[in-house]
């Protein structure tokens, strides 16, 4: 499904226009969901940390299974490929991805060397100043290493986040704030979650239940070079409702506040706006 415009396929050795069909009917990855996927953006001329998202999903594919084929260079060397065909001042998702063709004699796990490689590029704009969201709690839980591929960014593992987004927004609510197997919060639907006390930035543990991510990575990076304290650490939902600050990571919209989880009420804090600031000041001298 395409979610932006303007849209652009690397599939068998070249940039194709448009949203072209790179899967079949019997491919591995359309009966059994063996794809993986990874996302980077490309701002202002700027793609941030571009060459850790293709490393990554190339680890996603070894994750499940699927042998990748294309090496990170290579890939990192397709995408600005692409990116040529785009105006400098376009906001562009940036989404490579793998999926696995056939399986062994009983179908069910992926077989070696026979690999679905594809790129897509689409202009997604990025989220207007002043965007925020609100959270809430949610019943479905992120699942821990025994359950599912959680060390990998693997298209099975949406629906379960699509069920706590559902269930979030038909309670009022922008995004749910997700609990790991022990009851401790996670991240939220759609993204690695941050809060703020007393001048300190905490977020959860990566403890294995959700993909610790490169941007959450990144603003942990820039706000510890700034002097700001970071720490990593169980957190519960009580700790959020006494927080001073929450925002959310991720590479769609770089950083989100939260103005809100159910009852509790926050301000768009400094240290939020802050780690805002830092983020791009790093990308502009990253390149």
């Amino acid at each position: 499904m395409a979610t932006g415009t303007n849209i652009r396929t690397y599939f068998d050795g070249t940039w194709h226009a448009g949203d072209v069909p790179v899967m079949k009917a019997a491919d591995h990855g359309s009966w059994l969901g063996s794809t993986v996927f990874d996302g980077a953006r490309y701002v202002n001329g700027m793609a941030p940390d571009l060459e850790a998202h293709c490393a990554r999903v190339n680890r996603s594919a070894e994750a499940l299974m699927i042998t990748p084929t294309v090496a990170t260079q290579e890939m990192i060397g397709i995408v600005r490929e692409g990116l040529a065909l785009y105006p400098r001042e376009a906001a562009v998702y940036i989404r490579p991805m793998y999926w696995a063709i056939d399986g062994d004699p009983t179908a069910i796990v992926p077989a070696p060397d026979r690999t679905g490689f594809a790129i897509c590029l689409e202009e997604i704009p990025m989220p207007a100043e002043g965007a925020s969201t609100t959270l809430t709690r949610t019943r479905f839980r992120r699942p821990v290493l025994e359950d599912a591929v959680v060390n990998a960014k693997a298209g099975c593992l949406y629906p379960n986040n699509a069920r706590m987004l559902t269930e979030a927004r038909a309670k009022g609510f922008g995004n749910a704030l997700v609990a790991d197997a022990l009851g401790n919060v996670a991240e939220t639907a759609t993204a690695n979650v941050f809060m703020v006390k007393d001048g300190v930035v905490l977020t959860p543990v990566a403890n294995g239940t959700f993909l610790a991510g490169i941007t959450r990575a990144r603003h942990i990076s820039n706000l510890r070079a700034d002097g700001i304290e970071v720490r990593e650490t169980v957190l519960t939902f009580d700790d959020f409702h006494a927080a001073d600050e929450v925002f959310l990571t991720g590479n769609m919209s770089k950083i989100t506040p939260v103005t809100a989880f159910d009852d509790t009420i926050y301000p768009v804090g400094p240290i939020t706006m802050r780690a805002r600031a830092l983020y791009w000041d790093w990308a502009a001298s990253a390149g």
